[in-house]
């Protein structure tokens, strides 16, 4: 589904990152761990072609239309209510208001949201509000999904909660991922491969892992597998033993 291959981005005279390689097959869900400041976002910037590489090579098995983005800060209008943001995107695309209002209830339905149409995001909790910039991304169908650490706001309840019903709607409909997160245990407890950036600035990537927890996952479950503990500790190795580049 995407192939990146000798990536580097730069914002000044030091490339953030520089020949980074990495591969997701379709249905595979990928996540990248790394210190701040190593170039993790940029990755998903220059994949959905917010940003211009300086060199390298993205491929994409598909429309850059078909690429769904949820970012950290939930992007909802406050001005418009729940149907309206949902809605919102389809609009854009000239969706024939019927199909609107089908995609709008199922994924509101499919979300916990019934109910919650007409309410704005200011009459929200977080993670309602949360739901609503997951069901404005998934009503567009989008074969791949980038995510830029989306639950890092949410308490841990909630947090685990809306990332297992994500991870679920993932492997039923062979959805595309990859993640960036801080959160080592959210990277191994949903990915099947985990890509570590080094420090910064011309961050490269230092090692890849793959994580062989059988699916059809539960987050709570996969952490007591026998391969969750050692491969926790060595990425925590690997992200805490190299020393900041100058």
């Amino acid at each position: 589904m995407l192939r990146v291959s000798g990536l580097t981005v730069g914002y000044g005279e030091d490339p953030v990152i520089e020949g980074i390689d990495l591969e997701i097959a379709a249905g595979e869900f990928v996540s990248l761990v790394g210190p701040s400041g190593s170039g993790k976002t940029s990755i998903l910037r220059v994949v959905t072609e917010l940003l211009v590489p300086l060199a390298g090579v993205v491929e994409l098995d598909a429309p850059v239309r078909d690429v769904g983005f949820l970012f950290q800060d939930d992007a909802l209008l406050p001005w418009r209510t729940v149907r309206e943001n949902v809605a919102l995107g389809l609009r854009i695309r000239e969706v024939p208001a019927a199909a609107i209002d089908e995609q709008v209830e199922h994924w509101l339905a499919r979300l916990g949201l019934a109910g919650y149409e007409g309410r704005y995001p200011g009459q929200l909790s977080g993670g309602q509000r949360k739901r609503v910039a997951i069901a404005q991304v998934l009503a567009l169908k989008p074969r791949l999904l980038l995510m830029d650490e989306p639950f890092a706001s949410l308490d841990a309840i909630v947090r685990t909660r809306i990332t297992q019903e994500l991870l679920e709607w993932v492997e039923r409909e062979h959805l595309t991922v990859l993640l960036v997160t801080h959160d080592l245990e959210e990277a191994i407890s949903a990915s099947d491969a985990v890509y570590v950036l080094s420090h910064g600035p011309r961050a490269t990537i230092q090692a890849r892992h793959v994580v062989d927890i059988p699916r059809p996952r539960r987050l709570l479950e996969s952490r007591r597998h026998p391969t969750f503990g050692p491969l926790v500790q060595q990425l925590w190795t690997e992200l805490s033993t190299e020393p900041p580049r100058r």
